[in-house]
């Protein structure tokens, strides 16, 4: 596994690779968003790990700009640590976030997870019986690809494992205390929002009118889920 560290606190980023390595993966490191962005455009990546606030261009700035051609997992890194700003990089396409100072074991936790998850790809034969298909919707649990009415559609890590977990149950309603439990893989301590903006992510990619959704509906009071056929 590959994986691209950026930040410019130089001895937090040793330390990162120095402890990553140990665990076996391949380490890049960079110090600055611009440096992220042309990193990510020449080279595959795994997992990569940004800091928010960089010389030259911003974290955010970066991930929104890697994700216009990339939906490879990100972490965000900051010393910020107000629910606001874990808002704002999910909106901006990260996948998970953690606040400094962190524990460099939870950091290896959560980048296991994310990379268990995105690494389930499928072998060269299509497995037709993995598919799980609703109304327009249809996705590959295997090789974590989704459509919508045959067309592809590009969904980061949390955002399909939201959405298989829904297709996998459908009619099923999940507070966002569930949800959060369930996908996040962890004891979350951040904004529950969270849940919401990933939700609206995907009724903006998979529904036809992400403002009147038919698909991906919200049970007032209680959480949202997936509507069965």
């Amino acid at each position: 596994m590959r994986i691209l560290v950026v930040d410019d606190e130089k001895l937090l980023v040793k330390g990162i690779k120095f402890n990553l390595e140990n665990e076996g993966y391949q380490v890049d490191v960079g110090s600055d968003g611009v440096e992220a962005v042309e990193k990510a455009k020449s080279e595959a990546y795994d997992l990569i790990i940004l800091d928010l606030m960089m010389p030259r261009l911003d974290g955010l700035s970066a991930c929104m700009q890697i994700r216009e051609f990339s939906m490879v997992p990100i972490v965000m890194l900051t010393a910020k640590s107000e629910d606001t700003d874990k808002i704002l990089g999910f909106e901006y396409g990260a996948d998970d976030y953690l606040t400094k100072p962190f524990n460099i074991l939870e950091l290896k936790a959560r980048i296991r997870a994310l990379l268990r998850r995105s690494s389930n790809t499928a072998s060269s034969g299509e497995d037709t019986s993995s598919l799980l298909t609703i109304g327009q919707l249809r996705i590959d649990p295997l090789r974590r690809s989704a459509e919508r009415d045959g067309e592809s559609v590009e969904l980061t890590a949390k955002e399909f494992d939201l959405i298989e977990l829904l297709m996998k149950n459908p009619g099923r309603v999940y507070s966002r205390e569930n949800l959060l439990d369930i996908v996040w893989g962890y004891d979350y301590q951040g904004d529950i929002r969270t849940v919401d903006v990933h939700v609206r992510r995907l009724r903006e990619k998979l529904e036809i009118e992400p403002a009147e959704p038919t698909r991906i509906l919200t049970k007032w009071g209680v959480g949202y889920y997936l509507k069965a056929e």
